[in-house]
């Protein structure tokens, strides 16, 4: 969900920014999105049937400038992995928003459709205060 919602403010800023998603566990790597997700995101007109998973490598660190966890427990993993000299890429996708700061994004995976709606609005936010970010950064 965030990957698609970043590439659209991406997108719409034409902004020259490269957008990933990866987990931090091999349990979905080359599987498609969860069908929930798919059904969501298409509710906004975006297509994400081509999109696969795939988990964080030892270059990503290298190769990007910025690697956003979702949450607490992304933010511990990511840091405990990260190459010390790398830490300082490390963030939590709420932190950039105002009203959310601090805070994780809600994990629909266990919930109904309206969890899933639910976490869209929260991703949208934080999407678009990504962008705000990154348009200021560039």
């Amino acid at each position: 969900m965030a990957e698609a919602a970043f590439n659209i403010e991406v997108s719409k800023r034409k902004l020259n920014i490269h957008v990933d998603s990866a987990g931090l566990g091999p349990w979905h790597v080359n599987d498609p999105p969860d069908p929930r997700t798919i059904r969501e995101v298409a509710r906004h007109g975006i297509d994400i049937h081509h999109y696969v998973g795939r988990q964080v490598q030892p270059d990503d660190f290298l190769n990007f400038t910025h690697l956003i966890g979702m949450d607490h427990r992304n933010i511990t993993h990511l840091k405990k992995i990260a190459p010390s000299q790398y830490e300082n890429k490390i963030s939590l996708f709420l932190d950039y928003t105002k009203e959310y700061k601090g805070q994780a994004v809600a994990d629909p995976y266990y919930g109904d459709l309206s969890d899933f709606e639910s976490t869209w609005k929260q991703i949208t936010l934080g999407a678009t205060y990504l962008a705000d970010y990154f348009e200021k950064k560039l």
